[in-house]
């Protein structure tokens, strides 16, 4: 029973609301809601066209995430390309060094034994420019990986910059 009373004095009151609701409504005239009406139309515009440009702008960052990584993924090709040429040319290195310290081992023999080997200077000076050879190749190759990670860098370095100024125009 006490709960009928309560929910009778709640709809009761509920109702003394909504007839004050309308009272205050009669009073500002149908002109006051047309332009309240109108006014709410106008913002419900204004939220539609800030919508469709947050929106434009979510698929610009999203261009931009894309474009990105696509580069970050060439790049790293780029580098992964020149770490291989770097290992081929070390490799490459050692193995024209061997050759070299094998061919000087039997001159250093022949010499003892009191041969001149000819044939035996003639490898050793062939092993040795090809060491040489070798040597240039894998400082080449350190040069190459060096300014394909600085071309990564300096790439990365504009694109932020062209990103950081965009979002500082819009």
């Amino acid at each position: 029973m006490s709960q009928i009373n309560e929910l009778e004095a709640r709809i009761t009151a509920a109702l003394d609301r909504i007839a004050q609701g309308l009272e205050s409504r009669q009073d500002t005239g149908p002109e006051a809601a047309g332009d309240e009406v109108a006014d709410l139309r106008q913002k419900l515009e204004d939220e539609k066209l800030a919508n469709a440009q947050l929106e434009e702008r979510i698929r610009v960052l999203h261009d931009k995430l894309a474009a990105a990584e696509a580069a970050s993924d060439a790049g790293q090709s780029e580098q992964a390309r020149a770490m291989r040429k770097l290992d081929s040319d070390l490799q490459s290195l050692r193995k024209a060094n061997q050759q070299l310290r094998d061919n000087n081992q039997a001159l250093r023999e022949a010499n003892q034994a009191g041969v001149g080997e000819p044939h035996l200077i003639n490898k050793s000076m062939l092993a040795e420019l090809e060491g040489l050879r070798a040597t240039r190749a894998a400082d080449r190759g350190e040069v190459e990986a060096v300014l394909a990670e600085l071309g990564q860098v300096i790439n990365g370095a504009a694109a932020l910059e062209t990103q950081t100024s965009k979002t500082e125009e819009a």
